[in-house]
């Protein structure tokens, strides 16, 4: 048996808490992996829709299409990688296979301006480079597991392992539109390139080789086993909306800053930093609360406030008024991509790979269905008309919360005194 880790006295002050969290085997390296990856992903995701509308010329329909292509690579490449994580191949060999992808991926980004050739490098290359987020959280709840950490103390924890993420991206977009004046968009990928590469080496060199898991039952592996529960379809479905919207409104900002309101790339870079500025603070703080509070509604409050910000969204006239509001968008992002996510995996505790790939594949047929709407409705509907529509999709998800997100749990007969039911 591993060393039992019971980290949360309530005497604990934060100092204590993080210090005992970076005791954790694995786990300082897992904070310096999904800082790199968070940093990388960061160099294309606020700039997607200038590079493909702007630099390789692609209409807003068939920049739509475009993306959409590389969200179902990620959603079936992703799902097999979840399969092989969870039976017969390691975490630590699938991450530095999706690592490899990444590098190949955008240094192929770089150079490639060809619409039917960057799709290809988009569904094969970077669909398989986005397993490498789920995999490394399902190895950090796998380190837990082998750690003996304390389930309840598991959400503060991903949510700390999360804030190295939120914390890239308060520098990267700034970094990446600086990158993108000074050096193109053939500089931005080979930057982005070259963190996965460093991820790679770290992989190699620092990551070690958990214990192999116990076989997981092909049950536990069946997806319509778990998708026909109602709890579980309402938080996918929810995460699917959510997702959808959230992809519009990043394809949506850049061109919304620089071609209605009168911004610039750098604008959007700065509007991009300004959550994870926030998300930091936000997420221990939740991490903190989710110990104590029930997490499903603390979920639901997260999608409420997705909701209000984007509403609120629909209102901006000038550049400046963005930023106070991207606090909401840290409050939100806090809870739905921290604590929402430890939550469902506690729905299929026995199948984790499966449980965060399922959650994650969610979100990624969100973001098609947002490319497709995005690239068709931008088409016909101006940019800041846009806003309300998908503001309509989180409602919507919300409203899924609400009514079906209660997990139902059976309770065994009483047993009486003489142990007669």
């Amino acid at each position: 048996m591993g060393k039992c880790y019971n980290f949360f006295p309530e005497e604990f002050f934060m100092k204590e808490k993080i210090l005992y969290i970076w005791k954790i085997p694995s786990f300082p390296v897992l904070f310096l992996i999904n800082t790199i990856f968070g940093l990388s992903m960061s160099f294309f995701a606020p700039f997607s829709s200038l590079f493909g509308i702007d630099e390789v010329g692609m209409s807003n329909a068939s920049f739509g299409i475009f993306m959409t292509v590389m969200a179902i690579g990620g959603v079936t490449i992703s799902s097999y990688i979840a399969k092989r994580s969870d039976t017969k191949t390691s975490r630590r060999k699938l991450l530095m296979i999706t690592s490899i992808t990444g590098v190949l991926g955008y240094t192929s980004f770089a150079f490639i301006r060809d619409y039917f050739t960057l799709m290809v490098v988009a569904f094969i290359l970077l669909g398989t480079t986005a397993a490498a987020v789920p995999q490394l959280w399902a190895y950090a709840r796998d380190a837990l597991k082998a750690a003996e950490v304390p389930g309840k103390d598991t959400p503060f924890i991903m949510n700390v392992l999360r804030m190295f993420f939120a914390l890239a991206w308060t520098v990267g977009p700034a970094l990446g539109a600086w990158l993108l004046v000074a050096v193109d968009f053939k500089g931005l990928f080979l930057f982005a390139a070259a963190g996965y590469f460093l991820a790679f080496l770290t992989i190699v060199f620092s990551l070690k080789e958990l214990e192999q898991q116990p076989s997981v039952a092909k049950a536990s592996l069946a997806v319509k086993n778990h998708i026909t529960k109602p709890h579980i379809f309402a938080y996918l479905a929810a995460a699917l909306l959510l997702s959808a919207a959230t992809s519009i409104h990043m394809l949506n900002v850049p061109q919304l800053v620089t071609k209605v309101l009168g911004g610039t790339e750098m604008d959007v870079g700065v509007i991009f930093s300004v959550p994870p500025i926030f998300e930091v603070p936000f997420m221990i703080i939740l991490g903190i609360i989710a110990i104590k509070m029930d997490n499903g509604l603390l979920v639901k409050i997260g999608f409420g406030i997705a909701f209000i910000y984007f509403l609120l969204f629909s209102f901006v006239s000038e550049t400046w008024q963005i930023y106070p509001l991207q606090i909401l968008s840290a409050a939100q992002v806090s809870i739905t991509s921290g604590i929402a996510v430890s939550y469902f995996q506690d729905f299929i505790p026995e199948a984790q790979g499966t449980a965060t790939t399922l959650y994650m594949n969610a979100t990624q047929i969100g973001q098609t269905v947002g490319y497709l709407l995005f690239g068709f409705l931008s088409e016909f509907i101006h940019y800041d008309s846009i806003v309300l529509i998908y503001a309509l999709l989180v409602g919507i998800g919300l409203l899924f919360l609400v009514l079906l997100g209660k997990q139902k749990v059976s309770i065994p007969p009483k047993i009486n005194e003489m142990g007669m039911k």
